[in-house]
């Protein structure tokens, strides 16, 4: 079984690398968890993850020069009871990569995981960041609790639409006020197709954790921000499929130049 879950945002700032890592270890105590980052402009889930020092990333996958002894596994990394890859953060690297050359990456690890989380970019405005929404089964939209912040995440679940990709679930992230969350979670149910996963504090424990290179379920387990990740996680039905079927469909998605 398999099913990839884009995790996006439709802007900067709102957690959504941590929100990723933070999924994908709540649902590795049950599935077998792959987590890509597939952000290859702005990577941030080696810092989060320990591997700045990696050796391979995705980088050296999507490259028209690859490598011929360079293999997916090879940018593959047991971190937290997950499989993690890593991007690289050279703009020379994000340059000469093809984006396209994701599809046959997703489609192969696809073959050997439960779940496949794809942090994606936080703007919809180039092809390579619309390429994880347009691959994924369903998308996670991670937002903060603000009235702009839901008009943003609209136009995620709009772009999705268009492309056949569903709506997961909302995660509000880095609330201050939960009351004022709540109305706007309220709101949300409207308008969104999934329901509000979870309502994620504001919390130190959250950027304590990316300094130290940890997920935040590790450095800081029993914080009130990790219990939230953990009961987004309880709420995200994960839908089983075919792998072979969907690693078919990976390979031969169409990918738009912008949105």
């Amino acid at each position: 079984m398999v099913e990839a879950f884009a995790v996006a945002s439709g802007k900067g700032g709102t957690g959504k690398t941590t929100t990723t890592v933070a999924l994908g270890m709540a649902l590795a105590d049950e599935y077998d968890v792959t987590v890509v980052d597939a952000d290859t402009g702005m990577a941030n889930l080696l810092f989060h993850t320990g591997l700045t020092d990696a050796d391979t990333t995705l980088h050296d996958l999507l490259v028209a020069d690859r490598d011929p002894d360079v293999t997916v596994a090879d940018a593959v990394y047991d971190r937290f009871g997950m499989s993690v890859v890593p991007c690289g953060t050279s703009l020379a690297a994000f340059e000469d990569a093809d984006p396209d050359r994701l599809r046959e990456v997703v489609a192969e690890l696809a073959a050997d995981t439960d779940v496949l989380l794809l942090d994606s970019p936080a703007a919809l405005g180039s092809k390579s960041a619309v390429l994880p929404v347009v691959l994924a089964d369903r998308v996670v939209v991670v937002l903060q609790p603000t009235i702009p912040a839901l008009s943003d995440g609209l136009k995620v679940q709009e772009y999705a639409h268009s492309y056949g990709t569903g709506t997961a679930g909302v995660v509000f992230n880095k609330v201050h006020d939960p009351e004022a969350a709540a109305g706007v979670a309220e709101k949300t149910e409207r308008y969104f197709d999934g329901p509000t996963l979870a309502n994620v504090p504001d919390a130190d424990a959250a950027r304590a954790a990316r300094r130290a290179g940890e997920p935040l379920l590790a450095h800081a387990p029993d914080s009130e921000a990790a219990r939230a990740y953990r009961e987004a996680a309880r709420k995200l039905d994960v839908r089983s499929g075919e792998s072979d079927a969907v690693a078919d469909r990976f390979r031969s998605a169409v990918i738009p130049d912008s949105p």
